[in-house]
């Protein structure tokens, strides 16, 4: 049997398999992604594997690149069936790379195939494929995926218009809501950030010329997330800010911003703890959790960023991080009443142990895990880094609080990775079990925290529901 995905994949004892065939089949709640609400609204059909797998995913372009693979191939003009042959050709050689096994899960959750990609293979399965995905458009790939809610993430300037129309189509039984993301009203020294925040006042129907204008934009702007379903808000930093007193340098930098001047290092991190802190008390008290994603340094290489623009695969992890100013700032929240529920996710891995202290320091009665760690993000999403964050995050806190994985995807394809999550931690607690580690006594307490995570968590977490 040449299968790369069995029903013991990843699985390394019979307690593993025990504690993952209690999670298999737990609804997903897709907490965190980047699908397009649009996609889902008009039930958008691929034309073909390619365009579902290599249409926007940087993860396959890098790869690619990194096998010599002619830009034509990646991101130009070539035929589906050339850029498809490309990747499958390079897919044997990437043993241990987490697109070997994503792949092989995706091609047999939605095809039934179950042979090695290759190049011998390649022609068969993109018939096979492109035939099957013809009848699978985007709200059945959804529920084939046994997908309960999706969310999305969101411009403050997002009108949400394919939000009220999904809702609003009972015939359609997943939740789609929209996560707030003021990234551009609140990362100043970046280019274009005085041309937002015109739009953004245009939006909002008022001037902005002072931090306390700002502010009122971004909260009425929340205010309208939040009357269409919003749980969550994410914010992408390069780094964690915090200076203690902010707001006068923070208002000093808007003030120069709009006026097209240089910002400095300094003023940019007052503004942005200014904001975080105002826009933290308005998701503590609407109960909405602020994830915060930090440590990358995106669009390295410049030539490619003119030629091809952001997301395209020339982000890395970044070594300043910012990290010791996390204390501080829930520090800060925190004195003003104004903490909400709070993920943190580092792309740095060496930040792990920091934040798995910090969180310590910042919980409350009666709310279980209020402030957390995030799953492995991005260049940690694979074998090695989900293991090492869940014996971190183990070593340092009750794993019973974690609320689990996350797709952080802009494929409808990607759902698998649940899976692939779900065997990983049956795997980390079963061999728990093997080594002796956890009394074998005890085993329905480790299948009762796996559901917890898999999915009671989370949707006791951020939508309030106990399971």
């Amino acid at each position: 049997m040449n299968h790369v995905i069995r029903p013991d994949f990843l699985l390394e004892s019979a307690y593993a398999e025990q504690i993952y065939s209690s999670v298999a089949s737990l609804p997903v709640i897709d907490y965190h992604c980047h699908l397009e609400a649009k996609e889902i609204a008009e039930n958008k059909i691929f034309r073909s594997i390619t365009e579902a797998w290599l249409g926007g995913d940087h993860y396959k372009w890098r790869a690619m690149r990194m096998m010599g693979i002619q830009e034509s191939l990646i991101t130009g003009n070539a035929t589906d069936w050339d850029k498809f042959s490309a990747y499958a050709g390079i897919i044997p050689y990437m043993p241990g790379h987490p697109l070997y096994h994503f792949s092989h899960l995706e091609l047999d959750r939605y095809f039934g195939i179950t042979d090695p990609l290759s190049p011998v293979t390649a022609a068969a399965i993109y018939k096979k494929a492109n035939e099957i995905l013809a009848r699978l458009p985007a709200r059945r790939i959804i529920e084939i995926s046994n997908v309960e809610t999706i969310v999305t993430t969101n411009d403050p300037l997002d009108d949400l218009r394919y939000h009220k129309q999904i809702a609003s189509d009972k015939c359609f039984s997943a939740k789609v809501l929209p996560a707030f993301r003021p990234d551009k009203a609140i990362n100043i020294e970046n280019a274009g950030f005085a041309a937002y925040l015109g739009r953004l006042a245009a939006t909002t129907n008022r001037e902005i010329n002072t931090l306390s204008d700002v502010r009122n934009a971004l909260g009425a702007r929340f205010r309208f997330f939040v009357d269409h379903g919003t749980r969550a808000a994410d914010h992408g930093l390069a780094t964690i800010p915090f200076v203690k007193d902010y707001e006068a340098l923070a208002e000093q930098a808007i003030r120069k911003a709009l006026a097209g001047e240089p910002v400095s290092r300094l003023e940019a991190d007052a503004y942005k703890t200014a904001l975080l802190v105002y826009l933290g008390g308005l998701y503590a008290s609407n109960d909405v959790v602020m994830e915060l994603h930090f440590g990358c340094s995106r669009n390295t290489n410049s030539l490619m960023f003119d030629r091809l623009g952001p997301d395209s695969g020339y982000d890395i992890i970044r070594s300043e991080t910012g990290a010791d100013n996390i204390a501080p700032l829930l520090d800060e929240l925190e004195r003003r009443g104004a903490l909400p529920k709070t993920i943190l996710y580092s792309l740095n891995p060496a930040d792990d142990p920091l934040i798995g202290t910090v969180i310590g320091s910042f919980q409350k009665q009666g709310v279980k895990g209020r402030v957390q760690q995030g799953s492995a993000w991005w260049f940690n999403d694979n074998l090695p880094g989900i293991r090492r964050q869940l014996r971190t995050y183990a070593t340092q806190a009750p794993l019973d609080t974690f609320i689990g994985m996350l797709t952080d995807s802009r494929s409808f394809l990607s759902y698998p990775r649940h899976d692939y999550f779900r065997r990983i931690l049956s795997d980390f607690l079963g061999g728990m079990v093997q080594r002796g580690e956890y009394p074998q006594e005890n085993l329905s307490f480790l299948i009762e925290t796996a559901r917890n995570i898999a999915y009671n968590n989370v949707k006791e977490y951020i939508f309030g529901v106990r399971v």
